[in-house]
């Protein structure tokens, strides 16, 4: 196997990895041409599923992902990269990472970790 089987699903999940912190900042999709881009780039290409369309992160807020590493899976249907995440955050909402938001096991009560980065509504207007 030389890469993800794409035979499986035209989509396949890709978490993106800091690949100096190790935090886990976001999980994705790629089709086959988004992972070719990727890999041609060396610049992270998602499949964005609710524009269905091409997404290369950071093509609005200038937050792009250089790609450092990439992994696949024992099936050979998920991916892992690890990033150089520009701009210090991953996430439309602002924060380095997507998964800012900790449930807490005993209570179910919600928290946020960690500060924004930027303010979505100056990157992207008010929707």
């Amino acid at each position: 196997m030389n890469g993800p089987d794409f035979t499986k699903s035209e989509l396949i999940p890709v978490i993106a990895q800091d690949d100096v912190t190790g935090d886990v900042l976001m999980l994705a999709y790629m089709n086959e041409e988004a992972y070719r881009e990727t890999l041609q780039t060396q610049r992270i290409c998602y499949y964005s599923r609710s524009r269905r369309r091409l997404w290369r992160k950071g093509e609005e807020s200038g937050n792009v992902q250089e790609l450092k590493a990439i992994y696949f899976d024992c099936d050979a249907d998920t991916l892992l990269v690890k990033v150089n995440q520009i701009g210090g955050a991953a996430c439309h909402e602002g924060y380095k990472s997507c998964f800012f938001r900790r449930i807490d096991p005993s209570t179910g009560d919600v928290s946020v970790e960690g500060d924004r980065v930027f303010d979505p509504d100056a990157v992207y207007g008010k929707k």
